[in-house]
């Protein structure tokens, strides 16, 4: 079954170029558009969609309080935040609005697509530029601990994963869904799955973001 989209972007081209862009893939079907947040709020109620593909700066109603709203009233919602808007602020504030993701809007077809399929699948997703803004205001002035590391094997001194789970782990901060993992180290997906919940396990975080967070600010990858 397609991943069914909504998406909401006020810039007419833009929004035909996107669209046009879906269309191509056969992995997913654009359901609505909106060119406002009144309206996305309303389209996400009445189509209730896998996932909202939302910009920031909408008219009336922006897209950071769209999605507070829809997030409010939908608590399953899944949605990404793609846009041009890169300062922390607005990465901040979309995250504590509840997005799933963060994407620019310069983001490669092939990582826009598996980003929403990570969405879907109930993982969070962050471009790796703002993964890295990200790892800045948790890591403070505190050095990388890549120093620690290795033992001989690829893997830092102090990392409890295996050698092919630090694999899992550098396709993770890469932004790699599950079944683009399994593709890339020619395994299956059930393999994957079991691999990202043991790094998520052993690094003692609850997703795929946290993991990713806190592999750059350990110096893991």
């Amino acid at each position: 079954m397609k991943t069914r989209i909504l998406l909401v972007e006020d810039h007419q081209m833009t929004l035909m170029g996107l669209k046009m862009l879906l269309e191509q893939e056969d992995t997913v079907a654009v359901v609505g558009e909106a060119s406002d947040g009144a309206r996305a709020l309303d389209l996400a109620k009445d189509l209730r969609p896998d996932v909202i593909l939302m910009d920031i700066g909408l008219p009336e109603m922006d897209g950071i309080e769209a999605t507070q709203k829809i997030k409010t009233e939908i608590p399953a919602a899944r949605i990404i935040m793609l846009t041009s808007k890169d300062s922390e602020q607005d990465v901040f504030a979309a995250m504590a609005a509840g997005a799933d993701a963060y994407c620019m809007k310069g983001i490669t077809p092939e990582n826009l697509i598996t980003a929403i399929q990570a969405v879907k699948d109930g993982a969070a997703w962050l471009d790796p530029a703002v993964a890295r803004m990200v790892l800045g205001r948790f890591q403070g002035n505190q050095p990388f601990s890549a120093g620690t590391a290795a033992n001989g094997s690829g893997v830092p001194a102090d990392c409890p994963l295996t050698e092919r789970e630090m694999e899992v782990l550098r396709l993770i901060v890469d932004g790699h869904s599950n079944p683009a993992i399994a593709e890339k180290l020619c395994i299956t997906k059930a393999t994957a799955k079991a691999h990202v919940h043991s790094i998520l396990q052993k690094l003692c975080v609850d997703d795929r973001t946290q993991a990713a967070v806190l592999a750059m600010r350990q110096g893991y990858v």
